[in-house]
């Protein structure tokens, strides 16, 4: 009986997913046409985060942001957290309050509709070239240097294991260093319980709860402290989702 409301429940959300990324589809392609710089990347993020709080009260995965006097609305930080479920592109949206831009995989514009909203507001990178690496690496110093915020997930690639968190890249760290931007790093928990990347027949609706954590100054790192930020900002995420775990 429970796995049958399941797969009803996945089928509404998927339903109401598509709705809503069909009616926001036209209008950022309109604004990404119209203004195709700044201002126009701002504006389609303003229309994702309505997109995302429209699926959230509608599929009923509610996002819970806690901790968000750690962010300094002053300057760009760089955004890390946890990727371990479909549902964090929403939990992004509406956690984040600083316009951001994300770092995101080249594979994703494959997505029929989602693809082409896509790659008009995220970095792409395709890992398995070093000229798409450094390209996107040098994007993202760029809107660093105009007072852009950045999402990296430092994973690289969305958590298939049972372990809080899989290894970190190092190319958020390396930014933070080069750009001297502060590391602000967050977790979303219980979103790989909600809708499991592996079974996804086990959805279920319930609360995303985002918890931002204290930022971690880089003044005066070197480029040989890289292994050292990493790890402190590795050590500091999986306390938190340990501790929500517990």
């Amino acid at each position: 009986m429970r796995k049958a409301l399941s797969v009803v429940y996945l089928f509404y959300a998927a339903i109401i997913f598509i709705s809503l990324m069909l009616i926001a589809f036209p209008l950022v392609l309109l604004i990404s046409f119209l203004l195709p710089g700044l201002t126009g990347k701002k504006i389609i993020l303003v229309c994702l985060r309505a997109w995302a709080f429209l699926f959230s009260c509608l599929s009923f995965f509610w996002v819970v942001t806690h901790g968000k006097q750690h962010i300094d609305h002053k300057r760009p930080h760089i955004y890390v957290g946890n990727h371990g479920s479909y549902l964090d592109a929403v939990a992004v949206c509406l956690c984040i309050p600083q316009h951001f831009f994300a770092l995101g995989k080249i594979e994703m514009t494959k997505v029929p509709v989602f693809g082409m909203i896509y790659k008009r507001i995220v970095v792409m990178i395709d890992r398995s070239s070093a000229e798409s690496r450094a390209h996107s690496v040098q994007i993202l110093k760029e809107e660093i240097a105009i007072g852009q915020s950045i999402l990296i997930f430092p994973e690289g690639t969305m958590n298939k294991t049972n372990e809080p968190l899989s290894e970190f890249y190092d190319g958020a760290f390396r930014i933070a260093i080069q750009t001297q931007t502060p590391i602000l790093p967050f977790v979303m928990v219980n979103g790989k319980n909600l809708l499991p990347r592996t079974n996804p027949l086990k959805a279920r609706p319930g609360i995303i709860k985002v918890m931002m954590l204290p930022a971690i100054e880089v003044e005066g790192l070197t480029e040989s402290d890289i292994p050292a930020l990493k790890e402190k900002t590795y050590q500091i995420m999986y306390n938190a989702l340990l501790s929500e775990a517990t």
